[in-house]
């Protein structure tokens, strides 16, 4: 339309009431460095004078205002990453940009498209902001979810002025979420759909037509939030948990900030609840009312800061609306938030440890909130259910509020110091759960675990009775640990609570995963894991184990982590104090110790080394000593590797285990000359030839006499069968494959036959490195007659045997790159690729050389960051030095890989001297820089 210029200018006059005014809490700058208020009404101005039509001002409007919205976001990150803690005046500073945007657009619209001078009631409109947006909190790349809002059913002019501003906002990119409605449709909707009645319940009044607020949240309260606080409370917490079973827990490794257990959303869930039961606009109200003492109210405040300071962060930081804290960003946030590299661990570590300290903040003041919530709102039970329940029997001093275990007199409970503990004795013989009120008791008085109390023979009486008397210890452990106590207890526990290792092989913080280790050995306990973890189950069942000194040896075996030095060798120390000041003898305490210094051997023999060899179990078996020992140490390792992650244990490492357990134990109790080169090899051509009873003699002397001895000792009999088949009649051109799913080990077992050549183990490493195959352990010999004979157990990108659908497939690739169609070299390039997430990880390279662990080998062990294209890296460095490769161990622990190879040079002898090995290290070292180039890049 257009207008006569007196009334134009008119206009422009009035343009400078366009704009709200800044918070009065602060922005992250100066409003003038945000959004110049005067500047923009004077250039609005120059274009509002002009005459045209709609479309073509506003192909004005939007450069004017995309500029200074750029402008604007650019100031706010700079300010925000000059004071990166300053969340709450970064999300402000977003939103009053927002306002200014938003309320300009409705100004433009109202006033200069679509002016009513005479507007009839039903031609009103009032502008609301909701859901985050409306209340205030809004992050770099945030919605802005509008509501408009008009006494009667939408009128054209309503409509023309909605379509307009949108088109306006959209054109500045902004991510507008809208609804058109009536203060009835809003009552309607808000009682159909809980999002919608959130949404509501933080509306903000931005421009239009002002009776209209107080109309809808007149009628809000009055016919909707009133008496519906119950359903209300039981659907944001049905959210809530459908929320947290979607995310996970709240120690996973790569948490979401807004939806992730004890995230943004959880804080915000606690506010609306509060907001809708309380009549509160602030959190600060809550102290007030009672809900939250002051000290709490302090946690919840620095909870969000910290929570909207790494989500403000994590969006600048993506360029999107990111929410998931991944590997990758993890580095660049807590470098942005000042986070640096001291004692031993890296910023990141440190980042990541606050973050999910904070997150147990936001558990603990829900369940404060919940607990006023719950006295307050709480449904009668069932009066059937109240008659026949059994109700537990509680010690004198408790009491039963709402079917959780509570104190009866506080004043009484705290004369005795020792009550701390006792409640959560009282909670797991009860079966009962800890009330909140009793919860807040306990970390009130914290200060009441002092030296006198730790130095009480009854204290630790009773703190031994949790670990090994009720048969859930777990349940308090982690409700001591949330509470503090644990570490009040046992002040050398503090470091590793809430510690992350920023790494993808641990799921859990150190503190969890200590607690998933003791809950894995009451599982086997319970007998609840029998057909899973026969040999565990068959040791606990049999040996009458020392459980005292295990399970104190599963709480502090961790407790050394997170500084300069092997935590094993630390936790060792800790442990050497530690356990007497719990109570345990000396000897008890000497094998605690022992337990901690060498809770990782086990493991690190199983898994990286040849436990074929009769070396291997025996420096093994010296280590260990005795047969109690070695089954202490096998429970311990099996719960410690359980207790990584929900995917760690597998069939693979179960085999590897109880191999190792079994030869261990044989040599301890009947020695050495049980397990020797000789006996082994005589027990294995035996049943090969009773396998083969079908063979011509004259064969079967052929097949038994061509090999060497330690092919006899490094293979199963079903793969010494299969190796007969293929080298029976084998031409010296042809290559024999055979592909077979190995159960057992959750592996796919890939056995070849061929003229022995050099280089030949490196090709058929590239050979399965190509078809994307994840090589987890491989075994090759030469007979005596000049053939090579090779084993490797494979799995896929999941870590799970090849489908047998798949193997046709997988044996014609490996047959093609043997046969030269494929240049490896080449072909390995597009597949030798680290992801980008996963780049911010840093695996230093060790490089050792054993010639102790063997008697005919020497052990190379490569220590390094894992890619798809290594293995066959280092494995054609090796044979282009002429280095001769009798089997490789791998053992893959998320991103880092330790490659163990058993080696010999050209003539057959290890490699003693120093300078050989230097080179030989020096050539592996470039092979994976070059690799790790060539993955980055």
């Amino acid at each position: 339309m257009t207008l006569p210029q007196p009334d134009l200018e008119a206009l422009a006059a009035k343009a400078g009431a366009i704009f709200p005014a800044p918070p009065s809490a602060g922005l992250i700058c100066s409003a003038d460095e945000i959004f110049n208020c005067a500047e923009v009404t004077a250039e609005l101005a120059e274009i509002l004078k002009k005459d045209g039509k709609e479309s073509d001002l506003r192909k004005e409007i939007v450069p004017l205002l995309m500029a200074r919205r750029k402008a604007a976001m650019a100031q706010i990150a700079a300010s925000f990453r000059e004071q990166p803690r300053a969340a709450r005046a970064m999300t402000r500073s977003y939103t009053w940009l927002t306002d200014c945007l938003v309320s300009c657009a409705f100004h433009v619209a109202t006033v200069r498209f679509y002016p009513l001078a005479t507007p009839t009631e039903a031609e009103r409109i009032a502008l609301f902001a909701v859901g985050g947006y409306g209340r205030g909190e809004m992050a770099p790349q945030s919605d802005v979810d509008l509501l408009f809002l008009t006494p009667y059913k939408i009128t054209p002019w309503a409509e023309s002025v909605i379509e307009s501003m949108l088109y306006l906002l959209w054109d500045l990119r902004l991510k507008v979420g809208h609804s058109s409605r009536t203060v009835k449709d809003c009552l309607r909707l808000g009682r159909e759909d809980f999002t919608i009645r959130t949404a509501l319940l933080e509306n903000r009044f931005l421009r239009g037509h002002e009776p209209l607020d107080e109309e809808l949240n007149t009628r809000l309260e009055e016919e909707l939030f009133k008496g519906t606080e119950q359903e209300f409370i039981e659907a944001k917490l049905n959210e809530r948990d459908e929320r947290h079973n979607k995310q996970g827990q709240r120690y996973v490794v790569e948490p979401n900030v807004k939806e992730g257990k004890g995230g943004l959303r959880d804080l915000q869930s606690l506010f609306w609840i509060a907001k809708y039961v309380y009549h509160v606009s602030e959190v600060s109200e809550l102290v007030e009312k009672e809900v939250l003492a002051q000290d709490e109210l302090e946690r919840f405040i620095e909870a969000e800061n910290f929570l909207w300071a790494v989500r403000g962060h994590l969006h600048l930081t993506a360029g999107r609306p990111m929410e998931q804290l991944t590997f990758d960003v993890q580095v660049e946030i807590a470098d942005q938030m000042g986070y640096s590299d001291k004692g031993g661990r890296r910023g990141v570590e440190h980042f990541m440890q606050e973050f999910f300290r904070q997150a147990t903040a936001v558990g603990d003041l829900t369940r404060i909130l919940l607990t006023k919530l719950e006295a307050n709102h709480a449904k009668a039970e069932p009066l059937l259910e109240r008659i026949f329940r059994r109700r537990p029997r509680m010690k004198p001093g408790y009491k039963m509020v709402h079917n959780r275990l509570d104190v009866a007199d506080e004043k009484v409970f705290l004369e005795d110091p020792l009550n701390l503990l006792r409640l959560f004795e009282e909670g797991l013989r009860t079966g009962m759960l800890i009330h909140p009120d009793a919860m807040r008791l306990v970390t009130a008085n914290l200060d009441l675990i002092d030296d006198d109390f730790r130095a009480n023979k009854e204290a630790r009486r009773l703190f031994l009775d949790l670990l090994l008397k009720h048969g859930n210890p777990e349940r308090a452990l982690r409700r001591m640990n949330e509470l503090g106590v644990l570490s009040a207890f046992i002040p050398e526990f503090e470091p590793i609570v809430a510690m992350m290792q920023f790494n993808m092989y641990h799921s859990y913080t150190v503190d969890e995963h200590t607690i998933q280790v003791i809950s894995n050995f009451m599982d086997i306990e319970r007998k609840d894991l029998e057909e899973e973890l026969p040999l565990s189950s068959e040791i606990l069942a049999s040996s009458g184990i020392n459980r005292k000194a295990l399970m104190v040896a599963m709480l502090l075996h961790d407790i050394g982590k997170g500084r300069d030095i092997d935590h094993s060798v630390l936790g060792a120390q800790i442990a050497r104090k530690v356990a007497p000041n719990l109570g345990l003898n000396k000897a008890d305490s000497e094998t605690v110790e022992w337990l901690v210094r060498y809770h990782l051997l086990m493991s690190d023999t199983a898994q990286k080394r040849d436990i074929a060899d009769p070396r291997t179990v025996r420096d093994f078996a010296k280590a260990v000593k005795t047969v109690d020992r070695l089954n202490l140490l096998t429970i311990l390792t099996v719960c410690d590797i359980r207790g990584v992650g929900p995917d760690t244990w597998n069939n693979w490492k179960a085999v590897l285990l109880r191999a190792l357990y079994g030869q261990t134990k044989l040599v301890l109790e009947d020695g050495m000359e049980a397990i020797t080169r000789e006996n082994r090899g005589t027990k294995a051509k035996k049943l090969l030839r009773e396998e083969l009873c079908d063979w011509p003699s004259k064969d079967l002397k052929k097949e038994t006499a061509r090999h060497y001895e330690p092919y006899w000792q490094g293979l199963h009999i079903t793969a010494h069968k299969v190796f007969a088949d293929l080298l029976r009649d084998i031409p010296d051109d042809e290559i024999r494959i055979d592909l077979h799913p190995d159960e057992d080990r959750d592996a796919t077992r890939v056995c070849f036959a061929m003229a022995d050549h050099p280089g030949i183990f490196s090709r058929m490493c590239g050979a399965l490195a190509l078809v994307g195959a994840n090589i987890v352990d491989a075994r090759t010999f030469t007979s005596k007659d000049g053939y090579a004979t090779a084993a490797f157990w494979i799995q896929d990108s999941d870590d799970a045997p090849y489908e047998a659908a798949r193997l046709p497939r997988l044996r014609k690739m490996i047959e093609r790159t043997l046969a030269g169609e494929v240049v490896t070299t080449e072909a390995i390039r597009s597949r030798d690729v680290i992801k980008k997430r996963e780049r911010a990880f840093k695996v230093p390279t060790t490089i050792l050389f054993d010639n102790e662990g063997s008697e005919i080998y020497t052990i190379i062990e490569v220590d390094t960051r894992d890619r798809p294209g290594l293995l066959f890296d280092l494995t054609r460095t090796l044979a282009n030095s002429n280095v001769y490769i009798a089997s490789a161990v791998i053992a893959t622990f998320g991103e880092q890989v330790v490659d163990t190879f058993y080696v010999k040079d050209m003539f057959g002898l290890k490699f003693h001297a120093d300078s050989k090995q230097k080179t030989l290290e020096k050539k592996l070292r470039e092979a994976i820089e070059k690799g790790a180039e060539r993955a980055n890049a």
